[in-house]
Formats: structure tokens, C-alpha cells, sequence
């Protein structure tokens, strides 16, 4: 029987946890279970175009932090009422590794008297709605695997973030399937808090784990991988697979159609159509847009001067609508 370490540590930074897990797994050799907690923020697998799966213009503003992780699957939420559990384990092909990591969990809520149960490829369910969805990844002769834990997460916050805008896009990106959710606080008899619920588990997995805190050597590597990976704009929005996005919208100066593609996250072939009056040739003004990033602040710049191609536009309202 390998020996496991469990990690005890309070950083609710999605950067920070995401790069943590990478570290663990690539760059050491031990067996780890740990669980963590985010600030609000949304988790985009590995294979999704965030521009398609995440209301962009609402995180950014919101301050939301939109981190893609290396698992595969849908895009989630977090936030403190969400606790995240992480196992890295050795790899064997013929064992069952979804079912048998969600198992301590599903033991852990059962004790409370919540009737959870594994469900379909890679869920905990309780009344057939979704409280934990989980994804692996397999690395060398080693595996992780993560997952969710709606405790007692802001659904509503859940909705605005994972609600894209107006535009319609096609790529090949992986898409999220939306499944019917409840947090598990809901199904308690007796109430307890979230930190309360993180200690109980927390004290179950201790049963059979070593106590194990972050070095500072430890916390160096994750750092760095924070600044040089985690924490860019490149891997979190950029790496998403090719797209092809359309929008069109009636405005009190005419309809306006915009197409273009977006490739690691960056805006090309972009064209601009519609029956609104030109002032100067809308080809020159669409081409401006091609280089530029697929964020709400870099659209505001590149129309800033909208008006002076089509009478009676103004950067605010298209940009606005674009990304609502």
C-alpha cells in the first residue's frame, strides 16, 4: 500500500491551486490527497474555448478569475462555498480510479445521513442531482484525479459566470454538458458550516494519511508556475481551439453583423456587415480589429473610433452588446 500525504493549506488563490496540482504531479514523486478552496472563480478543461463556455465580460468585471485547468470535461464555478479534493496516486489501467477516489466521499456524506451515490461516468449525486463532478488525468506512471463538492455555493453568482453572450460560435472545443445541481447543505438534518464539513473530511482522510505542509521549496516551484503559466492570459483564454463567432444586433443606426475567428484567443478574419451608413469603409475599420485579444477591455479600444465609420455608432453600445 503506497503511503499518501495529506496537504493542509488555506490559499483560496485559483491560480496558485491549479499550478499546485501540476507541480505535485510532475515535479515530485509522492502520493498526495489534499483539499482546497478557490475565491470565485470559473475552471475551464483543458480541451474548452473559454470565449465559448464563460461570460467573459461578466468575469472581467466581476473580478472572477478564469483558470484552465489539465483535466479534460466541462467548466465549472467556484467559489468558498465549493470545497475541491485532489488525489495523486500510482496509475493502474484495470482498476475503476472514478469510482474508487469518489468512494471516501461518497462514505463521508453518507455518515452525515446524505443518500449520495456515483453516478454516469464521473459524478455524486444526491436525488439525481449533480453535488460533485471529477475529472483525471494520467501522467507518466502516476494519476491525478480531482473533484467538486457543492457545498453551499452561490448559484446565482454559478449562472452569470458559466452564461455566455450574445455571440454564436462554433468550434471544437469540447463543450460543457449543464446538469441539474443542489449543494449538499441543503440534504443536511443537522446544519453545519463549510469549514466545519472541509474538517470532517478532512479528519477522515487523515485515518489513513501522513500531515504534510508546503516547503518553501515547494512553494517556490507552484509560484513559478503561477507567474510563467497559470496566471496568463495565453494558457487560461489563449489556448482555446479555434472558433468561428457571429453577432448581429439592431441598433437605433442600423443592424451590424460582425464575424471573425479567434484562434489562441486572438481575433482574425474579421469582417462587419449590415444596413447601417458608412462615414469611411467599414473593411478598413474591420481589419483594425485582427491581432487583438477576445477581451472586453481590447474591443472598447479597438472601437473607440467606431463612429467615425458608421454614422451614429458609438464604442459603448456595440461593445456593450457584444459582450452582454
Amino acid at each position: 500500500m503506497p503511503k499518501f500525504y495529506f496537504i493542509t493549506h488555506d490559499n483560496t488563490d485559483a491560480y496558485f491551486n491549479l499550478a499546485s496540482e501540476e507541480y505535485l504531479l510532475k515535479q515530485t514523486d509522492n502520493y498526495y490527497i489534499y483539499l482546497w478552496v478557490n475565491d470565485r472563480a470559473v475552471i475551464v478543461g483543458t480541451n474548452q474555448n473559454a470565449i465559448e463556455e464563460v461570460n467573459l465580460a461578466y468575469t472581467e468585471k466581476a473580478g472572477v478569475k478564469v483558470v484552465r485547468r489539465l483535466t479534460g470535461g466541462g467548466t465549472v464555478y467556484h467559489d468558498k462555498g465549493n470545497i475541491c479534493y485532489t488525489v495523486i496516486a500510482p496509475y493502474n489501467q484495470n482498476e475503476e480510479h472514478y469510482k474508487k477516489f469518489t468512494a471516501p466521499i461518497i462514505e463521508y456524506l453518507n455518515s452525515l445521513g446524505v443518500n449520495a451515490k456515483f453516478s454516469g461516468r464521473n459524478d455524486i449525486t444526491i436525488d439525481d442531482k449533480k453535488i460533485s463532478g471529477n475529472a483525471q488525468t494520467v501522467y507518466k506512471d502516476r494519476i491525478m484525479h480531482h473533484g467538486t463538492i457543492l457545498y453551499n455555493t452561490d448559484s446565482s453568482e454559478l449562472a452569470k459566470c458559466l452564461n455566455p453572450s450574445k455571440l454564436k460560435m462554433q468550434s471544437k472545443g469540447i463543450k460543457s454538458v449543464r446538469a441539474r445541481v443542489t449543494n449538499v447543505i441543503e440534504h443536511l438534518e443537522k446544519k453545519m458550516t463549510v469549514d466545519e464539513f472541509k474538517t470532517g473530511l478532512k479528519n477522515e482522510f487523515l485515518k489513513s494519511c501522513t500531515p504534510y505542509e508546503f516547503t518553501d521549496e515547494d512553494l517556490t516551484s507552484i509560484n513559478k508556475l503561477v507567474e510563467e503559466k497559470y496566471s496568463k492570459y495565453e494558457w487560461n483564454i489563449g489556448r482555446s481551439p479555434v472558433g468561428a463567432n457571429t453577432f448581429t444586433e439592431k441598433f437605433e443606426f442600423g443592424i451590424l453583423t460582425l464575424t471573425f475567428s479567434t484562434k489562441n484567443g486572438v481575433v482574425s478574419d474579421a469582417e462587419i456587415f449590415g444596413d447601417f451608413f458608412e462615414k469611411k469603409p467599414i473593411k478598413e475599420f474591420a481589419n483594425t480589429l485582427n491581432g487583438i485579444k477576445f477581451s472586453k477591455a481590447d474591443f472598447e479600444k479597438a472601437f473607440s473610433n467606431i463612429g467615425d465609420y458608421i454614422s451614429g455608432a458609438s464604442a459603448k453600445q456595440v461593445v456593450d452588446k457584444i459582450f452582454e
